[in-house]
């Protein structure tokens, strides 16, 4: 999108705003022959192995030429209008919004990540929520066709503090704002979010609503948050697939950290979509596993038909207990193949194996989480992104707790031996977060080929 216009002596610098919030880049796919109207001050490398170079521009009254040719990347390509987030307290939020408009309803969480605000956005596990970033300034890196969890965005609203007018990052393909309102996500900014969260803390998880609808009145839409509950809902059938599908991507090379080697027989795994991450896949998919993915309402006969090697219980969205048919597909193949619940999975698993879940207080969403397995007594740092937790003290003998959440106690970890069964209540593949308990992936390859009497 070429600039309208360039104020004089506009300074470019790659990509920041240096001029009253506005910058300017030059496209890195086109030759320029420079005019007299644009004099180059300094050219030097970039990391971005395909700009090549970033160039730094004086413009003085350019050219057609010139204002055809320079790229207006941030100049606020984004519509925005008064916003409120009203929430069940009956408090009220003022902002500015940014994505789509409109009026949503959903469950306030707040996310620690200081990081990976693409990945949250296309986390099925997000869905009927808002997500409201602790970082105070979201943006900055744009969104690029590499980083997404899934095929869209599932989450409610996106709520931040700042949002950045620069976008720098060398895989960047549109800012947040584009990506949102493409999506019909709406998004709010120049909100107190540092308050709003010290209020979820106090006060737990909070049903709130986003509006940029002058017409509807602060007491309508306190109405609409106290008249909509997240628990209870099935909201695992509103992110799956609708069909069977075949995954083949792997980690690519320049991103595999992993330590432990391939795989070097095939092994097959089913995976059930609860709200499947992209990343769990591909960190199966680099162990040489062939993964079948098929729908979470998907009958264990048939799952048990595909004569799998182990079965991958995945994460999702919302309460264990409002999807009672995945507990009895869970039950029906526990105790018969290898199996891995991760996050959701590992809820569905806790209640087939007679336990019970509850609904904390305000969750876990982040990738600072300390655990602590039990069994080496390793702590890592893990990536989380739930709101209920399995009981321990309902669990059955047999059952073995292999990590704790060292933040509240809470159980993060089970094991079966008997069974097979092993689970985690946090990603292992992390994205975004941090990579400690990729080993996890290791450990479920290692239990099905031992399963299959595959010498390590």
């Amino acid at each position: 999108m070429a600039a309208k216009s360039l104020d004089l002596h506009t300074v470019c610098r790659g990509f920041e705003p240096l001029n009253g919030g506005t910058a300017f880049r030059f496209n890195p796919l086109q030759s320029f022959k420079f005019t007299d109207s644009i004099s180059v001050q300094r050219i030097f490398p970039s990391h971005n192995k395909a700009v090549g170079r970033q160039i730094i521009c004086s413009v003085s009254t350019p050219s057609d030429f010139a204002r055809d040719n320079v790229i207006s990347i941030v100049k606020r390509p984004w519509e925005t209008a008064d916003a409120r987030l009203v929430l069940e307290d009956g408090s009220i939020w003022k902002a500015k919004s940014f994505g789509a408009k409109g009026t949503q309803v959903g469950e306030v969480v707040f996310n620690t990540s200081l990081t990976g605000y693409q990945e949250i956005l296309t986390d099925p596990s997000y869905a009927g929520q808002f997500v409201l970033m602790t970082n105070p300034h979201i943006g900055n890196t744009g969104v690029n066709i590499d980083d997404e969890e899934s095929n869209q965005c599932f989450l409610g609203g996106l709520v931040i503090r700042n949002l950045s007018t620069c976008v720098s990052n060398w895989r960047s393909a549109e800012t947040l704002p584009e990506y949102l309102r493409k999506r019909n996500v709406m998004g709010i900014h120049d909100v107190d979010t540092r308050a709003i969260t010290r209020r979820l803390r106090e006060d737990g998880s909070l049903i709130g609503v986003i509006s940029t609808e002058s017409s509807k009145s602060d007491d309508e839409l306190l109405n609409m948050a106290r008249s909509w509950d997240i628990v209870g809902m099935d909201l695992i059938s509103g992110v799956t697939c609708s069909e069977p599908y075949e995954w083949k991507d792997a980690t690519s090379a320049e991103w595999d950290f992993n330590s432990h080697g391939k795989a070097s027989d095939k092994l097959h795994v089913v995976a059930y979509d609860f709200g499947i991450k992209h990343n769990i896949l591909r960190r199966i998919a680099s162990y040489g596993c062939k993964i079948t993915v098929v729908p979470s309402t998907w009958p264990s006969s048939e799952v048990l038909k595909l004569n799998p090697d182990g079965v991958l219980f995945s994460n999702g969205p919302g309460d264990p207990s409002a999807v009672p048919y995945a507990v009895e597909n869970v039950k029906q193949v526990v105790g018969k193949i290898p199996v891995f619940g991760i996050c959701m999975g590992h809820q569905l698993l806790g209640q087939a194996l007679g336990g019970k879940t509850f609904k904390m207080k305000f969750g876990h969403h982040g990738g600072n989480h300390p655990v602590r397995n039990l069994r080496s007594g390793r702590v890592e740092i893990s990536a989380q992104n739930h709101n209920y937790a399995v009981d321990p003290a309902t669990l059955p003998e047999g059952v073995e707790v292999t990590h704790i959440n060292l933040n509240d106690g809470t159980c993060a970890g089970l094991a079966f031996p008997e069974m097979k069964v092993m689970s985690l209540q946090y990603h292992p593949e992390a994205s975004p977060g941090p990579h400690d308990s990729d080993p996890a992936f290791y450990e479920f390859v290692k239990l099905m080929r031992e399963n299959k009497h595959i010498d390590k």
